[in-house]
């Protein structure tokens, strides 16, 4: 789906919802990632992914969105791991301490393993 400079995509995974993201994350995305996370727990599953791979920008809005997509599912007891952050990114989540609250990952498959039982 997409109304502004974001495009998301979910996918289900057995316990994992993966949401493939791209292009900006400001407020325009709102909305949408609103919708997509609504889709993504329609499985109930244990974690979200978060799947950077394609998005050019993130603001201090994008964040804040991202901030409350983590809390909704801290509360709702869900893991949230994040994928294909470029190094940029990866500083600014270390920075305002994001990464202490979600697990940054350099790929889908590794991310998919970690959430393996032998893994935790």
């Amino acid at each position: 789906m997409a109304t502004g400079l974001v495009e998301v995509r979910v996918r289900h995974l057995s316990a994992l919802a993966v949401l493939d993201l791209g292009g900006d994350i400001t407020s325009q995305a709102a909305s949408d990632l609103e919708q997509a996370y609504e889709r993504a727990i329609e499985i109930d599953p244990a974690a979200i992914l978060l799947n950077f791979t394609s998005v050019s920008y993130i603001n201090s809005t994008g964040i804040a969105l991202l901030v409350g997509i983590l809390a909704r599912a801290r509360r709702e007891h869900r893991r949230v791991l994040a994928i294909g952050l470029s190094d940029h990114y990866v500083e600014i989540f270390r920075i305002t301490r994001l990464s202490d609250f979600m697990d940054l990952f350099d790929d889908e498959d590794t991310a998919i393993r970690a959430m393996s039982p032998a893994a935790t």
